[in-house]
């Protein structure tokens, strides 16, 4: 025998009642025209009777009504399942590594780790690296990289040859194609620790980060 809980039959009912209250809606507001359009008849002028094509216009008018409403549930449908869907791709990313936008790097005994996207290729990348009080502590150049998402290394060198100490850092990128400059964004590394979905969107949380859409999420580590 198969039993529920309280929480599910409680949704159970909550989704009925949903669904009950809409398509009373619905066949409350159909009744309406009917009725409106049915009292019209009656009391119209005998000697100028209401034409074909009057009555017509006025039933295609509930038709269309109706017709946007379906549609609207339809759509509805369609977008819970897309952010389900959404919801499952988000829960497998809880755990991962991921490159969001942010101008942070963390140096740790194994190094830093950070990113940058550019929307087009260039021949030269260079990131400057600066410590909490705006100080220059490294540039490095990262060389030529094709147009799209990147990730870069960081092993601690600082300009004094010597190696920075743990900590956090900012960085900002310049990347060039010949004389031109290219659009860059720097990216920074973060956990994903959860999943928030709220009313119109599935979102992570990424650690200390914050809350990020999953088109934020630019490379997957």
């Amino acid at each position: 025998m198969t039993t529920v809980t309280g929480t599910a039959t409680q949704d159970f009912l909550t989704s009925v009642s949903r669904k009950t209250s809409s398509e009373k809606a619905e066949q409350g507001s159909q009744m309406q025209f009917l009725t409106l359009l049915t009292t019209q008849l009656k009391n119209q002028d005998p000697m100028n009777p209401m034409e074909n094509a009057e009555m017509t216009s006025q039933l295609a008018q509930i038709s269309t009504v109706d017709g946007i409403e379906k549609l609207n549930k339809q759509l509805a449908t369609l977008l819970d399942g897309q952010q389900s869907g959404d919801a499952v791709q988000a829960a497998a990313l809880v755990g991962r590594g991921v490159l969001v936008p942010g101008k942070g790097l963390n140096l740790t005994e194994a190094g830093a780790l950070g990113g940058f996207t550019l929307d087009g290729p260039a021949d030269k990348v260079t990131v400057n690296i600066k410590d909490a009080n705006g100080l220059d502590v490294a540039k490095v150049d990262l060389g030529e990289f094709a147009a799209g998402t990147h990730n870069f290394q960081w092993d601690g060198t600082a300009i004094s040859g010597e190696r920075a100490a743990n900590g956090r850092y900012t960085v900002s990128l310049t990347a060039v194609r010949g004389e031109d400059k290219v659009t860059t964004e720097a990216l920074e590394l973060g956990a994903v620790t959860s999943v928030v979905r709220g009313a119109k969107s599935t979102d992570l949380q990424v650690g200390e980060l914050g809350i990020f859409k999953l088109s934020d999420i630019k490379q997957i580590l």
